[in-house]
């Protein structure tokens, strides 16, 4: 239902510049009532890590996902923000398409995160004319390190999550 795998795996190509240092993991609080998905290390990839909070129905299907992923980048690489956040939006507008549905996403604009400046895209997908998913990505760069939050939902559950959307992104610790 959700990709973001897929997200992160183009921001990680587009960063290019990826050093092999651990880096002191950004905090993050998550809703009460969610499941916190433990994401292993990519031993291929480590100095990326990642942090997932899934919302799931009572039948125990996930129905909204948030994820933050952070990321080490190489000391002198600048990064093309703006063009690594159009790469994920369209990566997704692709993934949507292949599976059969439409989506149109907001144009790229400026925010924060935690205390970062940062550019957010919220993308609304349809099937049929219907609105079934909506999906926000997020991303800012520090001086070593690049942050993407994105929660994605089915459309009901994400318009009645924003409060929760909206705390777990100011309890952001980058």
């Amino acid at each position: 239902m959700i990709r973001f795998c897929k997200s992160a795996f183009v921001l990680m190509c587009l960063l290019s510049g990826i050093t092999i240092a651990h880096a002191d993991e950004p905090t993050v609080t998550w809703p009460s009532g969610w499941e916190i998905e433990v994401v292993p290390h990519d031993e291929s990839r480590p100095a990326v890590s990642r942090q997932r909070a899934v919302k799931n129905d009572q039948d125990g299907t996930p129905v909204m996902v948030m994820e933050l992923t952070m990321s080490q980048v190489e000391s002198g690489h600048q990064v093309n923000l703006q063009g690594v956040l159009l790469e994920m939006r369209k990566s997704v507008q692709k993934d949507f398409f292949q599976g059969g549905y439409q989506s149109v996403c907001t144009k790229i604009h400026p925010t924060t995160l935690s205390r970062l400046t940062a550019l957010e895209t919220t993308c609304t997908i349809t099937q049929n004319g219907r609105h079934v998913l909506s999906q926000t990505l997020v991303a800012a760069v520090d001086a070593d390190k690049a942050y993407v939050f994105s929660c994605a939902g089915q459309a009901e559950v994400y318009k009645a999550s924003q409060d929760e959307i909206e705390a777990a992104r100011n309890s952001l610790k980058l």
